[in-house]
């Protein structure tokens, strides 16, 4: 529900809110989190698909295929690498990315 109603930056919460009001590791909501919206983005890719012919539009599945390709290997390697590294690190390592984002948008905006 939480993604739906903050659509793409949902990542962005659900790892705070996994760690903080789960208890998970870091490593652990970090997965979870990609599970998750990789589920929803599925989800909807499924529900639209039915439409692009309708508009004359079709999907490109080698294309689709090697994002889910290199997404997969990505994920895998992030996961270990997660694992090797100190807890601490990636929590302080993943607030500064947020503080930066988020200036960085704040920036763009004005």
């Amino acid at each position: 529900m939480l993604t739906g109603f903050v659509g793409v930056g949902g990542g962005f919460l659900i790892v705070p809110a996994l760690v903080l009001l789960g208890g998970l590791p870091m490593h652990l909501a970090v997965g979870t989190s990609l599970l998750i919206i990789a589920l929803k983005s599925f989800a909807g890719f499924y529900k639209y698909l039915h439409l692009l012919p309708a508009l004359g539009l079709s999907v490109n599945y080698q294309v689709a295929g090697l994002f889910l390709l290199v997404g997969t290997l990505g994920s895998f390697f992030g996961g270990r690498l997660a694992v090797a590294l100190p807890q601490e690190g990636l929590k302080r390592g993943f607030a500064l990315f947020l503080v930066a984002m988020g200036a960085y948008i704040v920036a763009q905006s004005l």
